[in-house]
Order: structure tokens, then C-alpha cells, then sequence
């Protein structure tokens, strides 16, 4: 019995596209203490805009928003062919093993560093290893806080805007959708990781909150416009690997009309 239900593909293909969901979530999280110049890495200067008062202003983005805009892919991916209930699952799945992971990391820089071990590389520079140990896994309770809150909010809300377009457009236009949920929802991830993780836990001028959010979603709502090919790629390959027919099964039951087969 077991072995029949992994040999079928649309489990495969679950199983395939959670695992490398809960893995990136987790890769991002953990390269998210890295903040880059995103004018630098193009050779550009800085933008130094003004908005909401705030002067300044470049793209100074962590490292985990690199990976981000392919969560929101997946997510769609997912609520297009497994449904809501698919993509909360997933979704808590991510956290709860975010959770964990930074958990182990606690644990980790609590432990007791061998002599050896802490000084070995101070010939590099690096005076303490366990100081430069704590530096990149201790991020802040408030950021982490506010990433999770962010990620499973803007997930349900990825999935209701998701199904309220397809419902007007049908099978029609699914780079609007798809696009245009992830759109709104990283909207609200960007507000709301920066409320908790700065306005409530550092104590950021709304002006403050509100003029990194614009920025940080600049970038967003770009990647989202540059990756809606990948979105229409992914779903006519995972048409050619399930079958057209199998493939159309799976969406109307993932809209809760099997009965329209």
C-alpha cells in the first residue's frame, strides 16, 4: 500500500516541491542576518531616495529575500494543484521546523566552545569563534518573531487573493493569479515583519517602518514581475510530468469541484 502511494506522481510531486519549500524557508532564515547592496552587486551607486521624510535610502536588503519570492511561487504552484489545505500544511510544516531550527541554534551557541577551537583562527582575523558563532545564528527574538508571523500571514493571504482571481478568471490568465497574489501578500509580509521585528521590538519612527517597507517591496514586487515566465514553465512541466488529464483533475479538486469531472 505504501509503496503504491509514493509510486504515484502527484504524491511525488508533493512530496518533491514541500521539501524544497520547508528547505528554502529554512535557508533564508538563516542567511537573513547578511545584509547586501543591491546597487553594488550591479555596479551602481546608491539610490539614496527620500520617502516619508527619510533620506537616504538605498537597497540594502537581507539575504534572505534572495530566496523569498520563489516561497511565493511554490505557493501558488501548490494551491493551484493540491489546494488551501495543501499550502497551509506545507506552510506550518516550514515553521515549525523554522522553529526548531533556531531552537538547535540556541542551544548551539550555549554550549561550551573548546579551547582549540575558539582561538584557531586568529591568524584570519577572527579573534573568537564563538563570538563570530553567536554573531551569525543569534538573530534578534523580535526578527525572528516578526519572520514567522510575517510568512504565515501573507501565506493565507497568498491563498485567499490566489482563489478569489481564479474564480473570476478561471483557467484563464494564470500569471494573474499567480502574480498578482504574491503582489499583495508581500506586501504585508514586508509591513509586517518590519512592525514587529523594528516598530514594536526597536522601536522604529513609523515613518521609518513604513519608508524601508517601500523600499524592500520595490524589490519584491520587481522579482515577482521577473519570475511570472517561471510561473507558466513550472506549470507546463508539471502538466507534461502528471498528464493533461490528471492535471485538470487535480485543479478543480484543489477548487473543490470534483463533481465537474
Amino acid at each position: 500500500m505504501i509503496h503504491s502511494i509514493l509510486k504515484d506522481k502527484s504524491t511525488k510531486l508533493f512530496l518533491g516541491i514541500s521539501a524544497f519549500f520547508v528547505a528554502n524557508a529554512l535557508i533564508a532564515e538563516s542567511i537573513g542576518g547578511k545584509i547586501f547592496s543591491l546597487e553594488k552587486v550591479f555596479g551602481l551607486a546608491p539610490a539614496n531616495m527620500t520617502l516619508f521624510g527619510e533620506s537616504g535610502l538605498s537597497f540594502n536588503l537581507t539575504c534572505g529575500v534572495l530566496l523569498w519570492p520563489l516561497e511565493f511561487v511554490i505557493t501558488d504552484i501548490v494551491n493551484e494543484y493540491y489546494g488551501p489545505k495543501a499550502v497551509k500544511r506545507i506552510s506550518i510544516t516550514a515553521v515549525a521546523l523554522i522553529s526548531y531550527a533556531f531552537l538547535m541554534f540556541y542551544l548551539a551557541m550555549s554550549a561550551a566552545p573548546a579551547a582549540f577551537w575558539e582561538n584557531s583562527r586568529t591568524a584570519d582575523g577572527i579573534p573568537s569563534m564563538q563570538k563570530s558563532f553567536e554573531a551569525i545564528f543569534g538573530q534578534g527574538m523580535w526578527i525572528i518573531l516578526g519572520s514567522l508571523v510575517a510568512f504565515m500571514v501573507s501565506q493565507l493571504i497568498d491563498v485567499l487573493v490566489f482563489h478569489k482571481i481564479k474564480k473570476l478568471t478561471g483557467e484563464k490568465m494564470i500569471w494573474l493569479r499567480s502574480t498578482g497574489s504574491t503582489l499583495v501578500s508581500q506586501l504585508v509580509d514586508s509591513f509586517i515583519v518590519l512592525f514587529i521585528a523594528f516598530k514594536i521590538g526597536n522601536g522604529w519612527s513609523w515613518s521609518t517602518v513604513l519608508a524601508v517597507c517601500v523600499v524592500n517591496y520595490i524589490y519584491k514586487f520587481t522579482m515577482a514581475i521577473i519570475l511570472t515566465p517561471a510561473i507558466q514553465l513550472a506549470h507546463n512541466t508539471i502538466e507534461k510530468y502528471l498528464g493533461y488529464d490528471k492535471a485538470q483533475q487535480m485543479k478543480l479538486a484543489a477548487m473543490g469541484k470534483e463533481n465537474e469531472l
